[in-house]
């Protein structure tokens, strides 16, 4: 028993960061040659912001209902980037989140290094302001504070100025405010976690810079800077403010936008100066089924606007780049990536994954050699795997990947299931059935599932043995070709091309789960052996 109650403890905890780098096999920008391609982050870390602290880079991005959220990124030299852990363990107000929760929870959010701290402030759209604080980036990590209680409050960015004063800039959402396209800058105590007034207007964006979001605050040769992506997430520009006074009057530039370049609605990221001197801004472009993949962009300074990306006619505007130099940190670093595949070889499972709401501690237990998934109890309410929580998934790596897992299947009871699954608004899955006289393997497609409707399910067969390789092959345009195999050699087709979609406000993502109907006091399982990605 002791040992569960570990193994449960260690499933939530923070990881620290890796000792050997992870290298993909299906994305690494770095060309090995001095230069690099974009996107450097090929998974969707949307919203995303950054800090350097030393040597170091670190970078957060939304995670809206996924657990464990705010995921935190390393990197040395911006382009390799490695997962160090999360600053969220369990997302409140807790009950609320132990059901699915598709695109609420965690939106934009920033990174801020204060006085040997550092601090996230993010917003829930539902409920308010949050920050959390810790003096080690891999934490631990406070509980969220409330900053400031509210619906459509969204965006957060604080600014610690010269005179010790400290503000915050935000903006709105329009489907819980009632406004949008505006953004207001408010004072916050000195210990940052409470705001002192109802703040000041210092942009109306309609008028020029309609979906005016996500703003950044900065301060440079005693000009307040904010960054703000504006025009839509597909559509739209990066826009940058300036004033010689916080509150404002703000002029306003365009200094980014798709130009003659394929890289749509370049916009919403994160300035960032290198130890050599050298600026550079990581920012998202929205590819549909991959998510909100992250690119970096030289930056320069003139006339005291910041100019993103490469000012082909030199009117201070610049477009992205695909392939680039990349920055001079001083150093050379090894390549790395994102985590994907993963053995499950240790006391804990990789920290690519999540849940779709806040987990129960019986789940799932790392350890031996594999990861055991008890069957949950689907809810009652849930009409099909959208409204399931207990789905363990991770992000889309690359344009093309095939993702295999394999696993014994050990149910107890009629009804328990397990698979392999791509999900989004629609999903598809290649999974097994205890039933009866044996377990059966199928194939389910579930289109509109976010409306609720029913999955369309295709009996493949009664299998032989208790281990089970499944498989999809995912091709350019989010095709996705499930198969199965019982020997690990020879797979199967499992049934049509099916075409990933986006989720509620995110990529699609790949995963795992094992669920039960029946109300039991005890469960069957999966024991995953390995999930790889190549």
């Amino acid at each position: 028993m002791k040992k569960l109650f570990v193994l449960a403890f260690s499933l939530l905890s923070l990881s620290s960061i890796a000792q050997q780098p992870y290298v993909s096999k299906v994305w690494v920008s770095d060309n090995m040659n001095g230069t690099y391609k974009n996107p450097v982050l090929y998974a969707d870390y949307s919203d995303p912001d950054a800090c350097r602290v030393g040597d170091d880079y670190y970078l957060v991005a939304s995670s809206f209902d996924g657990i464990p959220g705010l995921p935190i990124l390393h990197s040395k030299d911006l382009v390799n980037w490695s997962i160090i852990g999360h600053a969220l363990k369990r997302q409140p107000p807790y009950d609320h989140f132990s059901t699915t929760q598709h695109g609420n929870g965690v939106w934009a959010p920033s990174i801020r290094y204060h006085n040997g701290e550092f601090y996230i402030y993010y917003p829930d759209p539902d409920f308010g302001i949050y920050v959390v604080k810790s003096k080690n980036i891999t934490g631990p990590w406070t509980d969220p504070i409330m900053v400031e209680s509210g619906k459509g409050l969204i965006d957060p960015c604080p600014l610690w100025d010269d005179d010790g004063k400290v503000y915050l800039v935000h903006a709105f959402a329009g489907s819980r405010a009632g406004i949008k396209s505006i953004v207001v800058v408010k004072q916050l105590d000195a210990t940052g976690t409470k705001v002192l007034d109802g703040g000041v207007m210092v942009f109306d964006g309609h008028d020029q810079d309609p979906t005016l979001e996500g703003p950044k605050f900065y301060k440079r040769n005693g000009y307040y800077y904010i960054f703000a992506p504006a025009g839509g997430v597909s559509t739209g520009w990066q826009l940058v403010m300036r004033s010689k006074n916080v509150y404002g009057p703000y002029e306003r530039k365009v200094v980014m936008d798709q130009g003659s370049s394929v890289i749509n609605g370049p916009h919403q990221g994160a300035w960032v100066t290198t130890q050599t001197g050298e600026d550079w801004f990581l920012h998202f472009q929205d590819l549909e089924a991959y998510g909100r993949v992250v690119l970096l962009q030289p930056m320069k300074w003139v006339n005291n606007w910041p100019v993103i990306g490469i000012d082909k006619d030199g009117d201070g505007k610049g477009e992205p780049v695909q392939t680039y130099r990349k920055p001079n940190v001083g150093k050379t670093y090894p390549v790395q990536t994102p985590q994907e595949s993963d053995e499950f070889n240790g006391i804990t499972m990789g920290l690519q994954w999540q849940w779709q709401a806040n987990p129960k501690p019986f789940w799932a237990f790392p350890g031996n050699g594999y990861l055991r998934l008890f069957s949950g109890m689907v809810p009652d309410s849930a009409k099909n795997m959208w409204f399931v929580p207990n789905v363990l998934m991770q992000k889309f790596p690359a344009p093309e990947f095939t993702a295999t897992v394999k696993l014994d299947f050990k149910p107890r009871l009629a009804g328990e299931k397990t698979g392999l699954i791509v999900m989004g608004a629609d999903y598809a899955f290649v999974g097994l059935t205890k039933k009866e006289d044996g377990i059966y393997l199928s194939y389910v497609v579930c289109n509109k599932a976010e409306g609720g409707k029913p999955e369309q399910e295709k009996m493949i067969g009664k299998i032989s043995g208790a281990t089970t390789y499944l498989r999809v092959q995912v091709s350019k345009g989010a095709k996705c070709n499930f198969s199965y195999s019982e020997d690990g050699q020879h797979y199967t087709s499992a049934g049509d091309v099916f075409s990933a979609v986006p989720g509620r406000w995110i990529g699609a993502k790949v995963g795992l789960f094992c669920t039960r109907t029946t109300v039991t006091n005890d469960a069957g399982f999966a024991d995953v052996d390995w999930f790889r990605i190549e």
